[in-house]
């Protein structure tokens, strides 16, 4: 299968007074284009700041980072910039909406920074708030907040969708249905879209088509599911 991310001997490095943490050491990874991957482990693993080291929110130490093959590892901040601008949608647990702008009007921010974006009606008909499209945030539930976050980074038809604890504040129910909203990106768009959900819930791992599993900085494992299960069918 087409890669659509490779990592060579990746290492983050951070200060803690006057000793050098290593965050991730000396990673390598590959992940398949068009597929729905978790990336699992404990508190403080590394997940995070993998996930934003792919998303170009951060720079690796040591090491390449390579998307649709391109080394974003040797992008400067303008490169950044415009790399995630055109290729990434971000997912926080906290939904990073505005709440003095509408519904409609969060989805709406991203069109002037993309070249493809989808429409913003159809990305809020697509998580079921179609009809929620002038009410403000405070209107709105935790998981139809989450909801909006889900159509803003849809709307920008991004290559690379990266979730981070999507539904860490959301009760099971309410997130059951934003993990259905994911996949469907995957599943729906002829795998021009590639899902990466970073969790320590190892329920989600079984959807997955591929679960990679963090541990103290390293890659423990790198698993693919032939057979992931359907949503439904996990016993949250």
């Amino acid at each position: 299968m087409e890669k659509i991310v490779e990592i060579k001997k990746l290492t983050k490095s951070y200060k803690v007074g006057e000793n050098e943490f290593n965050a991730l050491d000396n990673i390598d990874l590959s992940l398949n284009k068009g597929e729905f991957i978790v990336i699992l482990g404990p508190s403080g693993a590394g997940k995070s700041t993998l996930l934003n080291l792919i998303g170009g929110m951060d720079t690796p130490s040591k090491g390449d980072i390579l998307i649709d093959g391109e080394n974003i590892s040797k992008y400067n901040e303008k490169q950044l910039n415009d790399y995630r601008a055109e290729n990434i949608g971000f997912i926080f647990q906290f939904y990073n909406i505005l709440p003095t702008l509408t519904v409609l009007e969060n989805v709406e921010l991203v069109r002037d920074i993309v070249k493809n974006p989808i429409d913003s009606k159809e990305a809020l008909k697509g998580v079921g708030l179609e009809k929620h499209k002038n009410k403000f945030p405070s209107q709105l539930s935790g998981g139809e907040q989450q909801r909006v976050s889900i159509a803003r980074a849809i709307a920008k038809n991004p290559k690379l969708l990266l979730c981070d604890e999507p539904t860490g504040a959301l009760d099971s129910k309410t997130g059951v249905e934003v993990l259905k909203l994911l996949r469907k990106q995957c599943d729906g768009n002829e795998g021009a879209n590639t899902v990466i959900i970073v969790t320590h819930n190892s329920l989600i791992a079984e959807i997955a088509d591929t679960v990679v599993h963090v541990k103290n900085g390293k890659i423990e494992s790198v698993t693919s599911n032939e057979h992931p299960k359907r949503i439904d069918e996990v016993g949250w």
